[in-house]
């Protein structure tokens, strides 16, 4: 079973228990605590309509029973129970008080509906990236921590006239790493409440539920803050009015100006982070409301030569420093992406030359990667006319004596030549005009 799915399970068990022990104010915390884990779970692990619909079944399940709980907590009645499920409101039991507490219930169920909807967008588990994970970036990481980190960590600096930003945007070209800096900030960011939000949350077939989607989205931020909301691709929301869009697209938009910076709005403790590569879209009233404009651009060559030791981890391979210096200088014009299936590409080549290998010898003695690692009579890759050459298949190699073969500069060469970058030179004017106009270097 998937690893969120488990500990949600884990949770309301623990809930239901503290349900029937009368432990009514921690049942509460419990179960709403276990519906964010199920509502984690049916985003990004549950497969198939089937299996996520009944854990939605489940949540309103138990939303429905924190809900009574908290209509008794609230109330403070003393020496009624909150009121069981199945049990009438019209019955022996039902008398004013559990009108009452009917009508606290339903106060505004559409409202709930919505937010519980949007619940599955807050990040619970963190994506475990760090600052020093990005490589390069120095602008935009100081000013993420300017809005996201400092506020917190040293309130007092934050008051009066000095505030922290309020509205963020990401901008430049695919691969350059805008989405990976917003989960370093997910994790980074360890007392916030941090939502991932895309158009698929936001819009829905229904005429006026998009724009309420947006404002409750907001107000789940407020509720939960200090909070993060992050909206990828935000130029498929909010891109530049004009006459030929749909009312409900105009709708959208508007609500969005309203909930950023509208007439009694408080969105203090509330970071809007946008990404977007085609930031010259974004209507202009949007684009004023993101404070800071940050241009991630295409990595420099010490970013590229950080970005190949990363990607090659601790994989086994023979390439030097001088080599990495070399592979940053010939991927000019590369992304960070661009780099990354580059590498994934040379890493590759030594299982390619093992499934096409007809000959293998035995290695024995110290290993020409790690010295300090013993080979003991394994086999690896050879030419038919090597000393020792053994003629065999990889289906003939025992699987705990195959010896890995190192990622050498020729591998790495071989993936370059098939790559190409993908980023296109018309949309590198216009983001450098954009840039000019509007941005600032990150």
């Amino acid at each position: 079973m998937a690893p969120t799915l488990q500990k949600a399970i884990d949770i309301v068990t623990k809930a239901t228990e503290e349900d029937r022990n009368k432990n009514y104010k921690e049942a509460l915390r419990l179960y709403e605590h276990g519906v964010e884990y199920f509502l984690h779970a049916i985003k990004y692990e549950a497969q198939g309509d089937k299996a996520k619909e009944s854990i939605r079944a489940k949540c309103f399940q138990y939303l429905d029973r924190a809900e009574k709980l908290k209509a008794y907590l609230n109330k403070g009645t003393k020496g009624k129970k909150p009121v069981k499920d199945g049990e009438g409101k019209s019955g022996a039991k039902g008398g004013d008080g559990d009108r009452n507490s009917s009508d606290s219930d339903s106060d505004n169920p559409e409202k709930k509906q919505l937010q519980h909807k949007l619940e599955s967008s807050i990040v619970i588990e963190k994506p475990n990236i760090k600052w020093s994970d990005v490589a390069g970036l120095e602008g935009a990481k100081t000013a993420l921590k300017e809005a996201v980190i400092l506020p917190i960590k040293f309130p007092h600096m934050f008051t009066g006239k000095r505030m922290p930003w309020k509205g963020i945007l990401l901008f430049g070209p695919p691969g350059t790493g805008k989405s990976y800096l917003a989960k370093a900030v997910a994790t980074e960011a360890n007392n916030s409440t941090f939502f991932s939000v895309s158009s698929s949350d936001l819009v829905s077939k229904w005429v006026g539920e998009s724009e309420k989607l947006v404002k409750n989205l907001f107000e789940l931020a407020r509720a939960h803050k200090p909070s993060i909301v992050f909206i990828d691709e935000v130029d498929s929301l909010c891109s530049a009015r004009s006459d030929n869009e749909s009312e409900s697209a105009r709708r959208i938009k508007t609500e969005f100006l309203v909930q950023m910076q509208g007439v009694g709005s408080d969105n203090e403790g509330i970071l809007v982070l946008g990404a977007t590569n085609t930031p010259w879209i974004l209507d202009s009233a949007i684009r004023r409301r993101f404070e800071k404009r940050i241009y991630i651009p295409l990595p420099e060559a010490n970013a590229r030569h950080v970005m190949f030791k990363i990607h090659l981890g601790s994989t086994a391979h023979l390439l030097t420093e001088e080599d990495l210096r070399i592979l940053a200088s010939k991927t000019e014009g590369f992304s960070g992406s661009d780099i990354s299936i580059v590498v994934r590409d040379a890493l590759m080549q030594p299982v390619r030359k093992v499934q096409t290998a007809t000959h293998f010898k035995k290695v024995t003695g110290p290993s020409p990667v790690d010295k300090t690692t013993i080979c003991d009579d394994l086999l690896v890759p050879c030419s038919p006319g090597e000393p020792g050459a053994i003629e065999m298949t990889w289906i003939d190699v025992p699987g705990d004596k195959l010896y890995e073969p190192p990622v050498t500069m020729y591998d790495m060469l071989k993936s370059l030549a098939n790559t190409k970058p993908t980023v296109n030179e018309d949309d590198m004017k216009k983001l450098d005009k954009f840039t000019q106009d509007f941005g600032q270097e990150g």
